[in-house]
């Protein structure tokens, strides 16, 4: 029963995965590293949180506690995109007009604004998490350890081949 789990939340995965990581590789280009689009960024995020809650096969007792943890990772992902934006705009210059266009100070303060938000972000969803996790039986628990390392890979693999292509075009 188990296997068939994990092969069901395996597919989708894969099923999912696929036109994002192409989604990804197609997005607009800017002045070094690419950054997925808005639409990329939005769509990414949908389908994290449905694989996660199509791997944890939440009972109704658990659903009450879902929107809390949806709410927070989509607000972490808003937040991250926003960041990106503004990384994006500071790559238009290049690294030492920036410099002397900007105080240091400036960037520094900014740079720990935007640790600290990161943080909140964070905390925000473990606080969302909580009470769900300590409903999920061991078999929950397992399947949401599994989906966290898949996604993290196929993230890294997709960084990776970015990266990989953008070395080719230069």
């Amino acid at each position: 029963m188990m296997i068939k789990k994990i092969a069901v939340v395996t597919t989708a995965i894969l099923i999912t995965a696929s036109p994002l990581a192409y989604a990804a590789e197609t997005s607009s280009s800017t002045v070094g590293m690419t950054h997925p689009s808005a639409a990329d960024l939005n769509s990414l995020t949908d389908a994290r949180v449905g694989m996660i809650k199509a791997a944890l096969q939440l009972t109704p007792d658990q659903e009450k506690y879902w929107p809390a943890v949806e709410d927070a990772i989509r607000a972490r992902a808003k937040n991250r995109q926003a960041r990106w934006e503004r990384v994006a705009e500071l790559r238009d210059s290049s690294a030492i007009e920036a410099l002397h266009e900007r105080d240091p100070v400036e960037l520094m303060q900014r740079r720990a604004a935007s640790l600290s938000q990161r943080g909140a972000d964070l905390k925000k969803v473990a606080d969302a998490w909580e009470p769900l996790y300590k409903t999920l039986s061991e078999d929950q628990k397992k399947r949401m350890a599994f989906v966290t390392v898949v996604a993290a890979r196929g993230i890294r693999e997709s960084i990776e081949r970015r990266v990989e292509s953008e070395d080719e075009d230069e």
